[in-house]
């Protein structure tokens, strides 16, 4: 499909003025528009050239190029530079227009080169003699009032202009041009007057632009907000620079006819120029670097290698001779079907290059996905082990993944282990060459919520004001301000009440979507079979690294370079880890843990599934996912690649999921597809999904099946059913209806399929990707299930930043029964790890503070010397200059210390190493210092009197409870060998039935009760300067966020103190913003007053005499104080001849304060009892 457009392909109906310096919002720096709307204004007017000429780059190029063409406008290529010339002067601008394709290649050397070395000043700038070298087919533009012929004669300096202009008189003769403005900025028409006079003088041509950086002159004041987005400063600043005026937007010839009337040639050179600019651009043809193939053609090789590797895979599938010589005969068939569409299509080259890599990381032992995508379908990339699920077995298609009836590149979505994916790509960059082998670029643009905050920022309205009404904005991916209004009524009521909101909504409404900034793609990586700039300009960082290519994933492609998806999935991190963990622990390396081959059917982790014990289960372990999995029971693969498919907004809200649920377990009659209109021949396509239309492949089975199409019009088929265009449907109707009545089916039921079809092929997911990812989640959930200690600390590790998700997690080992022990200086690591008795030690690096260097001293300590014997030897061991007393008292907070202290090995035992930890140091420091100063081996002495004089552990207070576990919070961010909640379990049973991990989105109507401890709570003002709060529980099974606005908090905030237990309940809703459930609180109780609510009395049980004895001297004593409440008080006596029970009188109920239990345990030694 070779789209060699030539720029010069529109003839210029004689206009009179051409606009050769224009920028769209690619400039990033300025500009407003987009370049679709750019060239929808020049079409309008009729204009029938137009050059882009964005601020050091061609990230708009491609949609400039193809689009000017659609239009039947010429488009003119170039860039606006930033130039250096002396290290004294500041840096100018020019504008270089490409006059031909060698032009072209040379702008794209340029601003590569110049984005290589990195920032200058702030800006990314060329060196003006670079341009003596690259000047082929450029023809430049002076810049106007801000290049360097502007700033010689501002200087009226005759030697620095002569300097300035021999430059392009010698190296750009006929191919510079003097440029006028006249835009009513400062010092323009003086500029004007010498520019005209120099021109003259030196016989150079004039040119006229009007620098439009917007449409209409009414975009100038978003166009300064625009600027000052960029700048970091607000509208009002006085100090900002006023470098543009309203006059920069994109005038008529008319208009511009008649501002330059009096330099006629002004405007004939901008027509002389658009003709001489002939630019052709080849786009839409592929490029594939070259592949290292033993010297044999590319598609013989693939031949070679797929057979070979299909055969390996046969011999592992089917291990019995006589069954793989009858099974192969489809494999065989299938291998040359997709084998001849590969080498026909011309993309044997893409295959060999993606198998090259995924082998390489294999071999160096790193993980890699089965890929997301449809690339799964393919027998080629299964038989190439790009793959890892056989195709066949799964009714997988090639033709979804590369249709030989509609031209595109295959594309391989590979994923590799988060840590170490750059490590492929550095591979990539060694064998093709680091010229030819680039990232790509990605556009930062202002999206709703990130609009109203900078445009507030810029208009100088206060934080608070405008983030509540970012925060308004639903955080749903793809939101725009017109659904946000949509789905949030506050928004439309704030608008129409508030002078201030409309005012920043107005604004925002018209910079949203404009591009901010360039970043990297998360993974795709291109590969040329030359330079990189042969085909694209880079853009790189301040500093002139991480290169990536100008143009983005898509205008890549378009241009002619291959994209390679290099992904990262941080769950093959995660099962890498525990698999070594897992087998670190195996001692016969024949019982090795080899994830590929493990049982697709294995009965316990079915179990373990269908009991939806699926924490930390990859895409299994949302609440959500859950309940479905409670509801559907999957006992098979099969099932859980339809699991992952139907848990989508599509599926779930079309009634699809309770088909499917009821059918499979019998409750409803299995039809194919319908119990009214169904047909034999889809029975085969449609019984693992129990009759119901699932997947994208079916749909191309059942056109192929019914009515004869080939699977790759069957594709066409699925892709025009997911785009819904009425003619085009209409088409594929008559169609399949006559393909229908070919095979002999009536027609009136083939078109009620087909309309059966249609309506879910909008919901069907690509069976290939479900696959190919469901197969992760069961590697997963395999690996939960058999190596469960070793899982859950490879999942902990890798998440040890994210405490909220460790707290859920601590709580699942807790259900699973797996022992936790604290972080252990003597057993422990950096990670999470399992010792010799299969329980999962704490990482000494999830405790906060204690950052990498540390660690490695002790573990260097620990390799050197072996364990540590207690605290003195710890301190004497570890280089003291790598961990200072704020990590020391870190490591005893956090537990990692306790195996050190004296005997026995108690939490409360801290305060004791506490309280030797300085002598400890003190000692380690004073050897240290005798070792540097070289006395430490002085005849021996020293050895001798350690061995003498054995420092002792001072003698402290132990810790209560509450101490030890508020350090074990402080530094691990969660309570880990106990929990302040722990002594009122039983108690709070009856005011709640639900764990907070357990909490679930309610209606609006519907309320739930939840009780946890205070762990954080920020007061905020909102903009009528009302408080309202935002408070955390925790119960050691989860966390759970809960609000007060004003009126609540105001009637609840006296409740509201941190290491509280309170009793909370209100809505519940799901927060896309923190990615987890939020609740609105309607009531609070402290523990008090949910035990005057609920507790029917206080229970003192009295045994023996003595007791009795105590009890009459003391009660009314301890009493008194919580007297004149509601809560009765019984007491039951009993001695060796009887028992009673009495209740005392309504004068003494009390008040269940905490203080009042810790009152009767301290004086009368009895646990009072809560009766319900």
């Amino acid at each position: 499909m070779s789209e060699a457009l030539s720029s010069s392909a529109t003839s210029i109906s004689d206009p009179k003025f051409v606009h050769l310096r224009v920028h769209s919002d690619f400039s990033m720096m300025d500009g407003l528009a987009k370049v679709k709307a750019i060239l929808a204004r020049a079409s309008e007017q009729s204009i029938p050239a137009i050059a882009l000429t964005d601020q050091m780059n061609l990230c708009g190029l491609v949609k400039f190029y193809e689009g000017a063409h659609g239009k039947g406008i010429k488009p003119i290529i170039g860039v606006d530079v930033w130039v250096k010339r002396a290290d004294d002067e500041p840096l100018f601008r020019l504008t270089l227009l490409a006059k031909n394709n060698d032009g072209y290649k040379n702008i794209t050397t340029l601003i590569s080169k110049a984005y290589l070395r990195g920032s200058l000043l702030g800006k990314v700038a060329i060196d003006k003699e670079w341009l003596v070298e690259h000047k082929e087919g450029v023809i430049i533009l002076s810049g106007a009032t801000a290049g360097d012929v502007a700033y010689a004669l501002s200087k009226h300096n005759k030697k620095l202009l002569a300097e300035v202009t021999d430059f392009y008189t010698t190296h750009f003769h006929d191919h510079f041009y003097i440029e006028l403005t006249r835009t009513g900025r400062a010092n323009e028409a003086m500029y004007v007057e010498q520019a005209l006079d120099l021109a003259e003088q030196l016989e150079l041509p004039v040119v006229a632009t009007n620098e439009t950086v917007f449409l209409d002159a009414s975009d100038f004041e978003a166009h300064e907000v625009r600027v000052c987005i960029n700048q970091k400063r607000t509208i009002d600043d006085k100090n900002r620079p006023k470098d543009y005026s309203a006059e920069q937007y994109l005038k008529t010839e008319e208009q511009m006819l008649e501002l330059f009337a009096d330099v006629p040639s002004a405007l004939q050179n901008s027509v002389e120029i658009a003709k001489r600019c002939n630019v052709t651009v080849q786009l839409g043809t592929y490029f594939l670097p070259e592949c290292p193939t033993d010297g044999m053609t590319e598609g013989d090789f693939l031949v070679k290698l797929s057979e070979e590797g299909l055969e390996e895979r046969l011999e592992f599938l089917f291990p019995d001779e006589a069954e793989r010589a009858e099974k192969r005969v489809e494999y065989d068939e299938r291998l040359d079907i997709e084998l001849k569409v590969i080498n026909q299509m011309g993309f044997p080259g893409y295959f060999l290059i993606v198998a090259e890599f995924i082998q390489w990381s294999k071999d160096n032992n790193i993980p890699v996905g089965p890929g997301r995508g449809s690339g799964a379908g393919s027998l080629v990339a299964y038989a190439l082990k790009i793959t890892d699920l056989d195709p066949l077995e799964f009714a997988l298609l090639f033709e979804r993944f590369l249709n030989p009836e509609r031209v595109s590149m295959p594309d391989f979505d590979i994923d590799f282990c988060m840590d170490r994916r750059d490590e492929v790509i550095d591979h990539v960059a060694e064998l093709y060459g680091r010229d030819a082998v680039s990232q790509i670029i990605t556009f930062g643009t202002l999206a709703a919520k990130a609009v109203i905050q900078s445009v507030g920022r810029v208009l100088g309205q206060p934080f608070g004001f405008f983030d509540r009404i970012s925060k308004l904005v639903p955080g749903d991916p793809g939101i725009t301000l017109e659904k946000a209004f949509k789905a949030e009524p506050q928004l439309e009521q704030l608008y129409n009440q508030d002078e201030e909101v409309r005012e920043l909504i107005d604004m925002a409404r018209k910079l949203e979507g404009v591009t901010r900034g360039a970043g990297k793609h998360a993974g795709g990586v291109v590969i040329a079979p030359t330079k990189i700039t042969d085909f694209a300009p880079l853009y790189c960082d301040d500093d002139g690294n991480n290169p990536v290519t100008q143009f983005d994933k898509n205008d890549v492609e378009t241009a002619g370079l291959v994209k390679f998806d290099f992904l990262g999935l941080r769950t093959l991190t995660i099962l890498q880890w525990a698999i070594d963990m897992a087998n670190s622990r195996i001692d016969d390396p024949a019982k090795h843990v080899d994830i590929t081959s493990i049982d697709m059917a294995d009965p316990a982790s079915f179990r373990m599934l269908m009991n939806s014990e699926t924490t930390a289960v990859f895409q299994l372990e949302s609440s959500g996912m859950k309940s479905l999995i409670k509801k559907l029971q999957p006992d098979t693969f099969e099932d859980i690649i339809a699991l992952v498919a139907l848990f989508r907004p599509g599926p779930l809200d079309s009634g699809m999921v309770d088909n499917f649920i009821e059918r499979k377990h019998g409750r409803e009659e299995v039809a194919y597809p319908d119990h009214d209109y169904q047909h034999d021949c889809l029975k085969e396509i449609l019984e693992p999904t129990y009759g119901i239309i699932l997947y994208q492949e079916q749909v191309m089975q059942i056109a192929q099946e019914m009515a004869g199409y080939s699977l790759g019009g069957a594709d066409l088929l699925r892709r025009a059913m997911g785009k819904k265009k009425p003619e085009e449907m209409e088409k594929q109707r008559s169609s399949f209806a006559e393909g229908s009545k070919n095979n002999n089916i009536d027609p009136e039921l083939a078109m009620k399929i087909f309309d059966l079809v249609e309506k879910f092929a909008g919901y069907g997911f690509n069976k290939s990707h479900s696959a190919a990812y469901a197969l992760v989640s069961y590697q997963t959930l395999w690996m939960k299930c058999h190596y469960p200690s070793e899982f859950m600390a490879a999942v902990m590790s890798a998440d040890m930043d994210n405490t909220d998700k460790i707290v859920t997690l601590v709580d699942e080992c807790d259900r699973m029964k797996l022992t936790i022990e604290p972080p252990d200086v003597n057993s422990g690591s950096y990670k999470f790890t399992v010792n010799d008795e299969g329980h999962v030690v704490y990482g000494i690096g999830a405790i906060k503070g204690v950052g990498e260097g540390p660690v490695e001293a002790i573990l260097e300590a620990r390799e050197e010397g072996g364990r540590f014997t207690d605290l003195f030897d710890f301190c004497a061991r570890v280089d003291v200059k790598r961990i200072n007393k704020r990590v020391m008292e870190k490591l005893v907070l956090a537990g990692a210390l306790d195996q050190l202290g004296p005997e026995p090995h108690t939490q409360e035992n801290r305060a004791i190493i506490m309280a030797s930890l300085e002598d400890a140091m003190k000692a380690a420091t004073q050897h240290a210092k005798n070792a540097d100063l070289g006395q430490s081996d002085l005849f021996g002495l020293f050895d001798t009197e350690h061995e003498e004089v054995q420092p002792q552990f001072k003698t402290a207070t132990l810790w209560p409870d509450a101490t030890w576990l508020q350090g074990e919070k402080d530094t691990l961010g969660l309570f880990l060998t106990g929990h302040p909640i722990n002594a009122y379990r039983k108690e709070l049973r009856h005011y709640t039935k639900i764990k907070l991990s357990e909490v679930e989105p309610t209606r609006r109507d519907q309320m739930v009760t939840v009780c946890g401890l205070i762990i954080d709570m920020r007061v905020l003002v909102n903009k009528k300067g009302n408080q309202w709060a935002l408070v955390t529980l925790d119960d050691k099974s989860g966390r759970l966020d809960f609000r007060l606005f004003p009126e609540q908090f105001e009637q609840f905030k006296d409740l509201l103190q941190s290491g509280e237990i309170i009793v909370v309940s209100g809505q519940v809703s799901f927060d896309n913003y923190s990615d987890g459930n939020t609740m609105t609180g309607r009531d609070v109780m402290s523990l008090t007053m949910a035990r005057e609510k609920f507790v029917r009395n206080i229970k003192l049980d009295v045994a023996g005499e003595s007791q009795a004895t105590s009890v009459m001297n003391s009660l009314k004593r301890i009493l008194l104080p919580y007297k004149d409440g509601t809560t009765p008080i019984r007491i039951g006596y009993q001695n060796e001849l009887a028992s009673a029970e009495l209740e005392l009188g309504t004068a003494w109920r009390v008040t269940p304060d905490e203080q009042l239990f810790v009152d009767v345990m301290e004086h009368l030694a009895i646990e009072p009892k809560l009766e319900f």
